[in-house]
């Protein structure tokens, strides 16, 4: 997360208990399945924490490459998947479960290729300003559509859901993803994660507050 190690342990602290709360209240599989969202922040929050400490501080600089490959596989491979799985379990048959079907094949290939291309090249981490910069060397990393392909299934997916819940969810992922491109563009992946995990966050609320009537 973006500020300091003490931020990442405060925001995955309140983002696991969050997890159990809504876990608890989940109703059925799709509900479990969403109110894993949290959870799986709450862990990658805690890896970049421990990521910050192992680039500030020098007695623990053997975490630093098992975490920021370990966020980094949440980041470009989890998350490609499982928003569009999440989404795809509301969705009734029809044209819109159809089409996120789609967008989740391509999660999954842009995943495995993700997947292979960390297993070929190096990923570094820099701490700088208050960030975390991610560099990866693979061939399309640098490519404008890369971040499209990953932007479709997460993103679009959302927006299409015919859940009121859920398109906000989408609707604050998109608005945070420009905000990331546009004002942190070298950081982008550490602070969009930071704003998916309070999404995450704000969402779930919503939902307990409603006790996760969205089906």
């Amino acid at each position: 997360m973006c500020f300091s190690a003490a931020a990442s342990f405060t925001s995955s602290a309140v983002l696991a208990a969050t997890a159990v709360v809504s876990l608890i209240t989940a109703r059925n599989a799709p509900q479990r399945v969403l109110a894993g969202i949290p959870l799986v922040f709450s862990i990658q929050q805690f890896t970049e924490g421990v990521l910050w400490m192992s680039l500030l501080h020098p007695a623990w600089a053997h975490w630093e490459g098992i975490t920021t490959y370990v966020f980094q596989i949440f980041a470009e491979i989890f998350w490609p998947v499982y928003i569009p799985l999440c989404m795809l379990l509301f969705e009734r048959a029809g044209t819109k479960r159809t089409v996120m079907a789609a967008l989740m094949c391509c999660g999954i290939l842009l995943a495995a290729y993700t997947g292979y291309s960390f297993y070929q090249y190096p990923v570094h981490a820099f701490a700088a300003n208050h960030h975390i910069r991610y560099e990866s060397d693979f061939p399309l990393s640098k490519r404008w559509f890369y971040g499209l392909l990953y932007f479709m299934p997460t993103v679009i997916c959302p927006l299409m859901s015919s859940k009121k819940i859920l398109r906000l969810l989408g609707y604050l992922f998109f608005f945070s993803y420009v905000v990331a491109r546009l004002l942190f563009h070298y950081f982008e992946v550490s602070v969009w994660c930071f704003f998916g995990a309070i999404i995450s966050l704000i969402v779930m609320i919503m939902l307990m507050h409603r006790r996760m009537n969205v089906v």
